[in-house]
């Protein structure tokens, strides 16, 4: 991912909640954001208590508390990072729940008899479980882009929250507002082309996080006549992607990312292609990080190519293994992990440590090892009951079948790094996604071509 350009458009972003909740900030009397310092001294966490609580008691009305909501959002957009964090965790220590309401809305339900009554008290102790911080949160939902600040102040929450359980109760909790608000029912699915507006093609080429977009050309490229790109959005974000998949549409499985997007090569006819190639799924917000949307995705991309393409045979995708090479470096200072002999984990080593893909002679004493390393690390490596590798986890929780691994099919330094430059096919086959889903989700089987598995034997 491009964080340069990421953090560009996320300060573009500040700057325009800064703009609009100003206007709306000006209902209410004493802006709190004009007044508060970016350090947040003592005298300004007073106040800043005074703020949220303010936006507590519903006084004036909507438009009232709309006012009170912005003024404590641009308060926040204003604070240097360590400020945020006091911020954040003043939300979360002193707007919890009520322990002794809790306790006594408890006894009350032990203690009431009668059918009517007992559902009563069981109501009241319900709304005493929900902390005041999510009303506070769902205050800032309604606001003009309050919905991507809430997705960015969770992004933040994850990042600083570490093992402090207040901070992680809070980001809970946002995290299922989100999940609710943002249920696949409410989004919908648009392709992206060459004559999308400019600025989300710009956010494209920040967002994308699996292969780097080096260019305009690059870009024009991936969006040709025989490509497609889709995009989920949310109606209260029209011009912020969630999640995009590319996708390549070829004849047979694409094995090498850099053919696939080579930008001197031909376009294929797509009334040709048989195969429709997900090479490329980037979460665009990382505030929504662990709300699956990924699936539903790919369900409805393949609907659409369906219904375009009457040809298509086959959907796959070419997958990166971002998790192999940093397991392969552990094996190895292991001295082969019992998956190897010392003396080959040695071999291994030193040939890693050389430019090995531009030499044929390296490249070939690697190839039988690293393939059967690969087949092993994403056969027999798991994480819990779920494959370990990631990208693997997604697909096969997706239904997919994990089809064939390929040598030397993403050179660049980033697949080199991560993957070793192996690459993975995992194809959906419509007929066989759902069996494919419960073998791996129910009893973590991992379903596996004949070729995928033979490799462990070489």
């Amino acid at each position: 991912m491009n964080d340069g350009r990421r953090t560009t458009l996320l300060d573009r972003t500040l700057g325009r909640l800064n703009r609009v909740w100003r206007d709306v900030a000006r209902q209410s009397a004493g802006p709190l954001a004009g007044t508060l310092g970016p350090d947040l001294g003592d005298d300004d966490v007073a106040r800043l208590r005074g703020a949220m609580s303010a936006c507590l008691e519903r006084k004036g009305g909507a438009v009232s508390a709309r006012a009170r909501a912005a003024d404590l959002g641009r308060a926040y957009l204003g604070l240097d990072r360590d400020s945020r964090r006091r911020f954040l965790d003043i939300i979360a220590r002193e707007f919890d729940v009520d322990s002794a309401a809790v306790d006594d809305a408890i006894g009350r339900f032990q203690t009431t008899e009668g059918d009517g009554p007992r559902r009563a008290a069981a109501a009241d102790l319900r709304l005493t479980l929900v902390p005041p911080w999510v009303t506070l949160l769902m205050q800032f939902n309604a606001l003009p882009d309050g919905i991507k600040f809430l997705i960015d102040l969770r992004e933040e929450l994850a990042e600083i929250m570490g093992g402090d359980v207040s901070l992680r109760a809070l980001e809970a909790d946002l995290k299922r507002l989100l999940a609710s608000w943002f249920d696949v029912g409410f989004l919908k699915l648009h392709r992206i082309t060459w004559e999308s507006p400019a600025g989300l093609l710009e956010k494209l080429v920040a967002y994308e996080a699996v292969h780097e977009i080096r260019s305009w050309d690059d870009l024009k490229n991936r969006l040709d006549s025989d490509r497609r790109c889709f995009a989920f959005f949310h109606p209260n974000m029209a011009d912020e992607p969630l999640i995009f998949v590319e996708v390549a549409l070829v004849e047979g499985m694409a094995d090498s990312i850099q053919a696939l997007l080579d930008e001197s090569a031909p376009a294929v006819d797509p009334e040709a292609a048989d195969t429709a190639v997900f090479y490329s799924i980037s979460n665009a917000q990382n505030g929504l990080a662990g709300i699956n949307l990924g699936n539903f995705l790919i369900k409805q991309v393949v609907d659409e190519l369906r219904h375009e393409f009457a040809n298509l045979k086959r959907f796959a995708t070419l997958s990166p293994m971002p998790g192999f090479r940093s397991w392969l470096d552990a094996v190895l200072a292991d001295g082969g992990g019992g998956l190897l002999a010392p003396e080959g984990a040695k071999v291994l080593i030193d040939l890693l440590d050389q430019s090995w893909p531009d030499n044929p002679d390296q490249a070939e004493a690697l190839r039988a090892p690293l393939m059967r390393l690969g087949a092993h690390y994403l056969i027999k490596e798991k994480r819990g009951a779920g494959a370990r590798d990631p990208v693997e986890n997604f697909h096969l929780t997706n239904g997919a079948r994990l089809e064939r691994i390929n040598w030397l099919a993403d050179t660049s330094a980033k697949g080199l790094r991560q993957s070793a430059g192996l690459m993975v096919n995992y194809l959906y086959r419509l007929k066989d996604i759902e069996a494919n889903h419960e073998a791996y989700s129910e009893n973590g089987r991992i379903v596996a071509s004949g070729q995928a598995r033979n490799l462990l034997k070489s």
